[in-house]
């Protein structure tokens, strides 16, 4: 730490340089940190998927519903426990822009095959005889202020009624929490049996069943007896895990990991040239400086190491700007990815990366001010 003044005052003796460096670093890390932290969180989505938990969707696409009738047969076979169903609403509230995760479900099914929402044994039975109940998630409640016995109106893009509106209007009965995860409190569930009578098209059909099954070791057998009780039907079906079915569902989107890391790799060579000149700038401007130090006693590999740690100050300052922002813009994207903080990984990895610019971008400077000639130097 004894030589940080003498690092620090280097770093600055160009400061316009330094500081347009600095900005195309923090910029880069913020880019990182974003992106990364995206990729993350949809990877964390997938981790967390339960294991004795399957998705029985339609064979051609997400889109196309399936018939209520299928779930007695599916709850027939065996290995299976419980089966739920859910259908997307596709709403959102007062504005397009307040999008709320919206589903139409049987209440007694849907917390018995996901039983780690909670939701209190009152507020269930409630759920259950309210035509018009709602169960909603303890971090959508906050977010509109929401509160047991309010009437919530959702504007559905998808469903309309046989007046052809798309304005449905729910009571909240209850409000369920996720204690092992924080982030899954944001999803709004209502009665199928009301979305189902008051629908004007579609009725007797569902989105996709969720099936609980006895043993996670039988997953994928009882995957195919599903998928082989509707094989050549009108209506046959694809039946995956859990992590499957999410993992699905994100390539619809896109290869996120594939793109994030093309995007990722292409800012990391930009930088090596940018942080790579000014550092190789910086130390043919300081030649006779540097041959100085070498006659009060600094060793080659002092210069070496001197050389080295001003490239680390330069970019693990920069870096960790950049990612500081990152972690204080990331809680924007909340509503997106229900994620209410960056993940620590990306900021390990953020540094991980900005060592190794420093290490590539210093070591070529650093050796030639280690192999430098004091007689020559002074000399030009």
């Amino acid at each position: 730490m004894k030589y940080f003044p003498l690092l620090w005052a280097t770093l600055w003796r160009k400061k316009a340089r330094t500081i347009f460096t600095l900005c195309v670093i923090v910029i880069a890390f913020l880019l990182f940190g974003m992106l990364q932290g995206v990729n993350s969180a949809f990877n964390q989505a997938v981790e967390r998927a339960n294991v004795n938990r399957l998705v029985t969707t339609s064979s051609i696409a997400l889109t196309e519903n399936l018939p209520y009738a299928d779930m007695t047969q599916i709850e027939a076979l065996p290995g299976v426990a419980r089966v739920s169903h859910a259908t997307w609403f596709g709403a959102y509230y007062q504005d397009p822009k307040n999008f709320v995760f919206s589903f139409p479900v049987e209440p007694e099914r849907e917390f018995s095959v996901f039983p780690e929402l909670k939701l209190p044994k009152e507020q269930l039975d409630a759920f259950i005889h309210t035509r018009t109940g709602a169960v909603i998630g303890a971090d959508l409640a906050r977010k509109y202020g929401w509160k047991i016995g309010d009437r919530v109106p959702l504007h559905s893009t998808i469903w309309t009624k046989p007046d052809n509106t798309s304005d449905w209007t729910f009571d909240v009965v209850g409000i369920y929490e996720n204690p092992d995860d924080r982030s899954q409190e944001s999803a709004f569930f209502f009665n199928y049996s009301y979305f189902d009578e008051a629908r004007a098209f579609g009725k007797g059909k569902i989105g996709w069943y969720t099936v609980q099954v006895k043993d996670p070791t039988q997953s994928a057998q009882v995957a195919i007896a599903v998928d082989k009780l509707f094989a050549n039907s009108p209506d046959e079906t694809k039946t995956e895990t859990e992590k499957e079915f999410q993992q699905a569902f994100l390539k619809q989107i896109g290869d996120i990991n594939l793109i994030v890391t093309y995007i990722l790799i292409g800012v990391f060579f930009a930088l090596l040239f940018a942080t790579g000149n000014t550092m190789m700038q910086s130390v043919r401007e300081r030649i006779p400086e540097l041959a100085v130090l070498k006659t009060l006693g600094f060793s080659d590999t002092g210069m070496l190491a001197l050389v080295l740690s001003e490239s680390i100050l330069l970019c693990v300052l920069a870096a960790f700007l950049g990612l500081f922002a990152a972690w204080m813009m990331f809680p924007a994207l909340k509503d997106y990815l229900g994620v209410v903080k960056m993940p620590t990984q990306v900021i390990v990895e953020g540094i991980v990366v900005a060592l190794l610019l420093a290490f590539i971008t210093g070591i070529f400077p650093a050796w030639r001010a280690k192999r430098l000639d004091i007689v020559e130097a002074l000399r030009g």
